[in-house]
This record gives structure tokens, sequence and C-alpha cells, in this order.
């Protein structure tokens, strides 16, 4: 893409209404524009990170052996009166009625209607275990939204739901959503920390959210300073493993880490007053084991080995979609801008030609641009006639991580400067080296 076609609407004034650093940086690095409160449009730039954000979890909940589909945004009312939820939700349930008055709801979740299709179509426990997700826009009316897209009314939502004969299976697809979870969040660039919750208007017992440490977080948190640097890695996991599995959990949530809403002192003491830190936390997921709440009220029910019928046991597991693509920002910035982890940069880097117009440096952009395109990377060429100044100021700004600079002084001795936006070190080295570098950076990717 050259940036001359490419649609990037750029503030250099921070916006007024932007209270934390990625709100601000999304304005400003024209991702998003705000179309009524808590509802916005993706621009390109946003929706190329947003997209990519998805594959990520797609691929991780597929290797988990998930099944993906798709429901609709708007769900029957009856379903959630099936279950008991359609009067308790409260007001963030946003209700409407069709031309033929009957009551609809613009999904929050997706428990009764993924219980409904279960039911409609699968009779024997020889078709569990099974887990189904989607990843679709959810509504909730918050009543103050705000922080761009950390707490929006709209919002992309992957929502997972397993069913399985007994609670020990269900357990298992508790842990391996955690266990995914974990390589999702860590293929990001994040550490996100699982952290013993409350279940809300979900339900069930046994539940953690995963939290993201930033100081605009909207949950105080308490936990063993030794818990981030705990790391999956690129181990192999065997998702069928139960035993496997379930010691990865138990590596995770061993040591203490609990929001507020669960945080005991007394437990809390027991750890080494210098490993004590208390901070805040951004939630990017959650996942919840909460039995035959729903199979049971909507009468989601398999034969068993012996002839009789049981209700389901059943979890949901959530990640915030979009809701991650702000708290990347807030856990990678600086005062120049973004800076994009490699795993979900919008492009993988950016080409700066310092004197456009001039025949050899276009030349070589050229060069360069196809050469990276020829390996597989998504380059941005900024092929705009400015200052070079700006330029930096706009690569900085959207924060690519790599950057290739360009010019006729360099290119008389051979050579192009490749630079790390994490960093701001830089390299001299000829074109050819700056592509193969980039490519093998990416090949970990």
């Amino acid at each position: 893409m050259r940036l001359t076609r490419y649609f990037l609407p750029v503030l250099k004034e921070n916006p007024a209404e932007a209270q934390i650093v990625s709100h601000r940086y999304m304005l400003r690095a024209g991702m998003i524009k705000q179309q009524a409160a808590g509802i916005y449009s993706w621009l390109p730039l946003g929706f190329k990170v947003l997209k990519r954000i998805e594959q990520i979890v797609h691929e991780e909940q597929v290797r988990a052996g998930h099944i993906p589909l798709l429901m609709p945004t708007l769900q029957p009312a009856d379903l959630w009166r099936e279950s008991g939820r359609y009067d308790d939700y409260g007001q963030e349930m946003l209700r409407i009625k069709d031309r033929h008055e009957r009551e609809m709801l613009y999904g929050p979740t997706n428990e009764e209607m993924i219980t409904d299709i279960f039911r409609s179509h699968v009779n024997s426990y020889k078709d569990l275990p099974l887990t189904l997700y989607h990843i679709q826009w959810k509504f909730r009316d918050e009543m103050r939204p705000r922080f761009g897209v950390m707490r929006g009314r709209e919002f992309l939502m992957k929502d997972g739901y397993n069913f399985d004969l007994t609670k020990e299976d269900a357990l298992h697809a508790y842990n391996r959503h955690m266990v995914s979870y974990l390589r999702t969040y860590e293929r990001m660039g994040l550490t996100a920390i699982p952290m013993r919750a409350a279940s809300g208007p979900i339900g069930g017992d046994n539940t953690h959210e995963f939290l993201v440490l930033a100081s605009t977080g909207e949950s105080e948190v308490f936990y063993d300073a030794q818990v981030p640097d705990l790391k999956l890695g690129a181990r192999e996991v065997d998702f069928d493993n139960r035993a496997e599995v379930a010691a990865i959990c138990q590596e995770f949530t061993t040591l203490y880490a609990r929001t507020d809403e669960t945080h005991d002192e007394a437990v809390f003491n027991q750890i080494p007053e210098d490993r004590r830190k208390v901070g805040r936390g951004i939630e990017v997921g959650q996942i919840f084991y909460f039995g035959t709440k729903y199979s049971e009220s909507m009468g989601a029910t398999v034969v068993t080995a012996d002839g009789s019928r049981v209700p389901v046991e059943m979890g949901s597991h959530g990640i915030g979609v979009s809701r991650l693509l702000g708290a990347i920002i807030e856990a990678s910035h600086d005062d120049k801008g973004i800076i994009w982890p490699e795993g979900v940069t919008p492009f993988h880097a950016g080409i700066v030609n310092l004197k456009q117009g001039d025949a050899g440096t276009d030349a070589a952009c050229e060069g360069l641009y196809k050469a990276l395109k020829a390996k597989g990377l998504d380059p941005l060429y900024d092929d705009r006639d400015e200052r070079a100044g700006a330029k930096f100021a706009t690569m900085d700004l959207i924060g690519l991580p790599w950057r290739v600079t360009v010019g006729p002084r360099g290119l008389a001795n051979g050579v192009v400067e490749l630079t790390c936006r994490r960093t701001g070190v830089s390299e001299e080295m000829s074109a050819e080296a700056a592509v193969e570098r980039l490519a093998g950076i990416y090949a970990d990717w």
C-alpha cells in the first residue's frame, strides 16, 4: 500500500474527548471515528489491526479443537425468558420490537442461542464433547461509555461454548480454553494474567479473568510479582491430554493473582512482602464453567450409554477482540505514538522516501516495496511529497514495528537504514539485507 493512495486521516493535535492513551492514539492515527456514544466506525488502519487480532483468535481456537460458526446479532426475547435472564439482565440489554411487535434484543452474549442450537441438533452423548464459538458484534448499553474501544457499547467479541457429558469433561474444556487464551495473548505481544474473578450475570462457580497490567485499567488487581514472568512460549501442547493441560493451568494459577472482587488479604499477606504487587488491569477475556445452569432451564439434554437423559455440562469463554486493540496500545506505546507488536501490526514495515521525485530514491523504494511483497510481507510506502520530519512523525504515530529509510546519501554508499520502532536503534545495510532481515523477523510470527 502506498500512502498517497491510502485513507489515513491522522490528526496532529490530541482530541479533547480522549482521556486515555489508546483512545487518543486511535483517534490521532485515523483508526476509528465515533458515530455515537460508545459506537465507532473502524477506519482502514484500525480495521487491519482488528482483523489481525481476529485471525490470531481464530487460529488458536481451531488449534485447541474448537469449531467456528456465526450467530446473529439480534436474538428473540423468548430464548432469554426460558433461561430466566431476560428480566434479570438489566438496562445494559438493548430491547427492541420488530414491525410485528415481536420482542427482540441486540445480543450482549449468546448462552441462550447456542444452547438452542445445541438442543435442536444434538441428542446423544456420542456427539460430545463439543465446543462451538463465533466472533461477532455485541451490544451492551453502558451507562457511561468511555475510553474509546475500551468501554464502548458496540464491540467485537469471541465467545465460545462447551458442551460436555460430565463435570470432569467440562473442567477439561475450561482448562483447554485457559491454555489457548494464554497462547493467543502471547502471540499478540501481551502478558495477560489469569485471575480468579466473580462470574457476574453469566453465572457459575469457576471463572478466571485475563487482565493486562496497565495504569488505566478499570480493575484493581493484587498479584505475586513472579506472575508476569510466566510464559507459555513455543511449547507444543496436546489439547487432548488432560494431565498436560491441567498442569499448565496449575502453573499459571498457583501464584496469587486476583481482582479486587475476589481479593483475600489474609492469603495475599502470606506472599513475601517484596513480591506483593498492587496495580490496575484491563480485562481482555474471561472463562466460565457454570454446569447445567442453562441446559436444565432450556432442556439441552443427551441420551447416555444406559439410556437415561441428562442435561449437559456447559461453560462459556470470551475474548474482547476490539477491546484487545486498545489494551495493546495501553501496554505498548511511548510519547510519539503506538508501538505495535509484530504479531498484530497493520503493516509489517514502513518505507520512507527522503527525496520523493528523485529517480534514484524512487527506484530504490519501488524495489524494496516489491521485494518485501515477494517475501509475503505487507509494507506501507510513504510516497508523499512531504518533508522527512513529517514522514517520521506519521510512522512513529501509527507505530509500525520497523521502518526502512531510503535517501540519496545512503544510496550513494549502497545502504538503507533499518530502524526498530521499539528501541529506536537504526542500522545501515544494503536494501537486500534489510529485506532478508525483515523476512527473518516475521518468520517467527
